[in-house]
């Protein structure tokens, strides 16, 4: 048996193909991307202080918690969808305040992960306007050294 057989002997398996399928390793990406988020951010932010900071690991933080625990929860079904209009097994009022936590959590994480981004990069500083120097008045270093003016300026 070659190597490639028992490859497609395992794939064909029905046990595999619940493994293997997409819907299956969706929450387990979900969890490991919203802890490597958390990790790089605190990576980035690790010795820092200031607002730009702050600002990425708070949304990091709300990142990680939407990412790692809330989408997975969806996912798998434990908490379910909100659907204007559509038929709940449960309670209503639990399944519509989940869905607000996830909206903030989701929402509110990439504006601050986004916003400490920015102030980081200083997106929002603004560079002062430069002064244009008169250039009717020469600058000092072109004026002779002695004082007196050179044989082919006119004394005026």
């Amino acid at each position: 048996m070659t190597y490639e057989d028992a490859f497609n002997i395992f794939m064909l398996s029905g046990a595999s193909s619940l493994l293997l399928s997409i819907d299956a390793s969706r929450p387990a990406f979900m969890v490991v991307m919203g802890l490597f988020l958390l990790l790089v951010a605190w990576r980035l932010v690790h010795g820092r202080s200031g607002w730009a900071s702050r600002f990425i690991l708070s949304g990091a933080v709300l990142l990680a918690f939407g990412y790692a625990v809330l989408v997975p929860l969806y996912e798998s079904g434990i908490i379910q969808r909100f659907r204007p209009g559509g038929h709940f097994h449960g309670d209503a009022t639990a399944i519509l305040a989940w869905h607000v936590v996830r909206l903030f959590s989701m929402n509110a994480g990439w504006f601050l992960f986004g916003l400490g981004v920015a102030l980081h990069a200083r997106v929002f500083i603004v560079e002062p306007k430069r002064i244009v120097e008169d250039i009717t008045n020469p600058s000092p270093s072109l004026q002779p050294v002695g004082g007196e003016p050179a044989a082919d300026q006119s004394i005026a």
